[in-house]
């Protein structure tokens, strides 16, 4: 059995991952999907001081009072930074890094680092009345976050949130060597092109010097609500992977 923690994108909630958890318990493994900061039953903590810190706080926190250990973590979109973050301050507690369609940063970077499109959304708050409140933006050609059908719309309608500046321009620190040797993979969703799925090349190779683990999923950005079954085959490749 492996422990999953599922950590969402920016603007989303733990809810977002309800059709994949059932899935991942079914084949016999523990799988926690938190709501960050500012999200979901939390929502109300949402504020100008809420950052990348609080939500690497609240992913650490999770897994060292559940005493959570060879973790499978998963970071969606934004969380790539937050996964990261977390596996630099607990390494000995993670297993497995999944990046799904996220941000891969680097030490000392942030998401506006990144993220041209995050960079845009960033800029256009600072110039509201509220400039600390980033909302989601407006559905796109390709629907939101890649997600077209109106009853997946409505799934999201419930849990999208606006986010806090602070999230996209703390900076992240990699710099701890046992994080390094953590085996990392990358599920690289394919159809779009989604601005919230834009980002940087996936490296070759990872941190440890193996050749970069790659797999494809015929989804949005969005796959958990869009195509739940197919993005829990390739989650459950990890854990047999690494037995």
């Amino acid at each position: 059995m492996s422990t999953f923690v599922l950590v969402h994108d920016a603007w989303h909630a733990g809810q977002v991952w309800d059709r994949i958890v059932p899935l991942l318990e079914a084949a016999g493994h523990a799988c926690h999907a938190p709501s960050l900061t500012g999200h979901g039953s939390r929502a109300s903590l949402l504020g100008p001081e809420v950052g990348l810190h609080t939500h690497i706080d609240d992913v650490t926190s999770l897994i060292e009072a559940e005493h959570l250990d060879e973790v499978v973590l998963v970071g969606h979109g934004y969380a790539g930074l937050v996964i990261e973050g977390v596996a630099d301050r607990v390494p000995e507690q993670v297993g497995q890094l999944v990046y799904l369609n996220a941000m891969i940063p680097a030490d000392g970077e942030s998401a506006v680092d990144i993220d041209p499109p995050t960079r845009r959304r960033v800029e256009r708050a600072a110039g509201s009345d509220t400039p600390w409140r980033v909302p989601a933006d407006e559905r796109t050609a390709d629907g939101w976050f890649g997600v077209t059908d109106p009853a997946d719309i409505r799934l999201l309608e419930a849990v999208i949130g606006d986010e806090s500046a602070r999230c996209f321009t703390e900076t992240v620190t990699i710099r701890n060597p046992r994080s390094f040797r953590i085996p990392r993979a990358h599920i690289d969703c394919m159809q779009g092109p989604s601005p919230e799925a834009a980002r940087r090349s996936l490296p070759s190779r990872q941190p440890n010097g193996d050749p970069a683990v790659v797999w494809q999923l015929d989804a949005g950005h969005d796959c958990m609500v869009t195509a739940p079954t197919a993005l829990v085959e390739l989650l459950l490749r990890f854990p047999a992977e690494r037995s």
